[in-house]
């Protein structure tokens, strides 16, 4: 009799198709390369997730050619789900976006911050962490941080996504700086309850008590400081104020949005962190505005909302790739 290993999880084939959408993107990366073959190497389960989605890889291509659009596409998988297993038609519908544009996929093309940082959070988790010295840690959504605490320094890099601090007291006594490092900038707590939130091109700091300071750096020598109840926009040159935000910065540690005139655009595009695949909206109702208060533990049902105050209508092609139009 001849033992068969089970099938890889849910959370390795995500990965494998993951890694396989971004080598097909960057086809010829080195870099990205060598890290998909370390996370290959690094559990027998990781392996054979890798090579079951190569195997679908064929059957996959030769069906997409011949689809007209998107939207047929979507219509296909979900005919072929309805004739598959639940696990297999997870994996093909997932697998099937990439014949039809991955440009939706950006925030998970790079996976490794979150597989190789100290702590982290999937797409629409939070998670509260109390660390070594009193502070309180707070990640959203899709983020990733390393904690690195040593005789000089409590340091905190936000390698990925979105964090709340609470300060504590040093109990060594040496009154080392608790420090955040984003790939823009190094911000330094003075006895404060903040957030940092690491955007592709700049960080946005929010201070909700207390005051933070904004390191200098070689292009912005200046040390800034940022005081409780303003907000930041800063790069390695510049730190810029902002002066009204269009959500309340803080209240996702709540699990809510609280919108103030936002957007329709900008509102899916924020409800868009906290859920998988593509949320978007026509052009003709990009601009439309809203103010309110909604629950980030169920986005379908937030998004069910939107018709009873906006003229729009929400468009499900699957529960992957969903449009907000303009009501009819």
């Amino acid at each position: 009799m001849s033992l068969r290993s089970p099938p890889p999880d849910d959370a390795r084939i995500r990965q494998a198709i993951a890694w396989s959408v971004r080598l097909r993107f960057a086809a010829g990366d080195p870099q990205l390369l060598s890290a998909c073959s370390a996370w290959r190497a690094a559990d027998p389960g990781h392996e054979q997730a890798w090579q079951r989605i190569q195997a679908l890889h064929g059957e996959l291509d030769g069906s997409f050619r011949a689809l007209p659009s998107s939207v047929a596409t979507f219509d296909t998988l979900e005919q072929t789900a309805q004739r598959l297993g639940r696990r297999k038609a997870l994996k093909l519908l997932s697998l099937g976006l990439t014949g039809v544009g991955a440009a939706w996929l950006a925030r998970d093309l790079t996976p490794w911050p979150r597989w190789t940082a100290d702590y982290a959070t999937r797409t629409g988790e939070r998670r509260t962490l109390d660390l070594s010295d009193g502070t309180r840690l707070l990640l959203n959504t899709d983020s990733a941080v390393d904690v690195r605490f040593d005789a000089r320094q409590r340091l905190l890099r936000l390698r990925r996504g979105e964090i709340h601090l609470s300060s504590g007291a040093d109990p060594a006594g040496d009154h080392r700086p608790l420090r955040v490092q984003t790939e823009h900038r190094l911000f330094e707590a003075l006895g404060t309850r903040f957030l940092v939130r690491q955007d592709r091109d700049a960080t946005r700091l929010s201070v909700e008590q207390g005051a933070v300071a904004i390191l200098p750096t070689g292009a912005d020598p200046v040390r800034h400081i940022a005081e409780a109840g303003q907000h930041y926009r800063v790069d390695p040159s510049r730190v810029s104020p902002l002066d009204r935000l269009p959500m309340e910065a803080g209240a996702w540690t709540e699990g809510l949005i609280v919108t103030r005139d936002m957007r329709l655009a900008d509102f899916l595009a924020e409800v868009a962190r906290y859920r998988d695949g593509h949320l978007g909206c026509a052009d003709a109702v990009a601009d439309l505005r809203l103010s309110g208060v909604y629950r980030l533990d169920d986005t379908d049902a937030l998004l069910a909302l939107l018709p009873r105050s906006l003229p729009v209508r929400v468009r499900a092609h699957t529960r992957w790739w969903v449009t907000v139009e303009a009501r009819v």
